[in-house]
């Protein structure tokens, strides 16, 4: 089955194989890429769809245009933050939970202002591009909530002073900062030819060692000490069994570039 007839896109997301990078682009525009829980819906369902195709190495989030990666809730929908009080799981908990779980890497594409629950989805990615224009915010003092759900993907990558101050006071920091808390990995006026780089750099190295790597590296952050040593210490050796490991290895020593098989 082609994994390009496994990804459906809707008015609100496009979803699009791009050789072994699925893009994920939310395309409510007029809206600043507001999200809707559609594109909540379809983020989650793209992301789950994914990780049963091998031939998809790695998925990009962004949004339509030049002025908004994501500017959050839809605060023009009457249900901004929920549908049904009495469902216990909400729509962006549900694509923070799909991404956690995902072991094919996320790239956050951001291409202009990243705000409130956009932050979240940024935030969820393992690497971030940002454009030089982009500007970053937590604003949901403004009306008069607060950043929930953001904050268990956001917490851990910038420094607790900083993140108090953007929680509390709402306004928002530019690109530069961004950079200099550690929120983005890149800064550039031409965002993708430095995503496109990033991504060339990852993606002529073994799949193998990249999906292992990355289930490995989710569930050693939040264990301790001892239990991460004894994880990690059978883990490794899980590592060595795969056909890219022996490839890589005998690459190595014959002193040519690798073929990965990914398995």
């Amino acid at each position: 089955m082609s994994s390009s007839t496994a990804f459906t896109s809707t008015p609100e997301l496009s979803v699009e194989q791009r050789g072994a990078v699925l893009w994920l682009t939310i395309t409510r525009e007029e809206r600043r890429n507001a999200m809707s829980h559609g594109v909540l819906a379809g983020l989650a369902q793209a992301v789950t769809t994914a990780q049963s195709q091998r031939d998809i190495r790695a998925i990009v989030v962004t949004g339509a245009g030049s002025k908004a990666f994501c500017a959050g809730a839809d605060l023009q929908s009457d249900k901004a933050f929920t549908t049904d009080y009495s469902e216990p799981h909400g729509h962006l908990a549900q694509v923070l939970r799909a991404v956690r779980a995902s072991t094919i890497p996320l790239i956050a594409r951001v291409n202009g202002a990243c705000m409130a629950g956009g932050m979240g989805l940024m935030s969820m990615c393992d690497m971030a591009v940002a454009a030089s224009h982009a500007v970053f915010g937590l604003p949901e003092v403004k009306v008069g909530v607060f950043p929930a759900q953001v904050l268990s993907v956001l917490q851990h990558l910038i420094p607790r002073r900083v993140l108090v101050e953007m929680c509390l006071t709402g306004e928002p920091i530019t690109s530069a900062q961004a950079l200099e808390y550690g929120l983005v990995n890149y800064v550039a006026d031409d965002v993708d030819a430095q995503l496109q780089w990033l991504l060339d750099r990852m993606l002529d190295k073994s799949p193998a060692a990249i999906r292992r790597g990355l289930y490995t590296l989710k569930k050693v952050e939040s264990m301790a000490f001892e239990e991460s040593m004894s994880f990690t210490e059978s883990q490794i050796a899980l590592f060595t069994l795969t056909e890219d490991a022996r490839e890589g290895q005998l690459a190595f020593k014959e002193k040519r570039k690798p073929v990965w098989a990914g398995k």
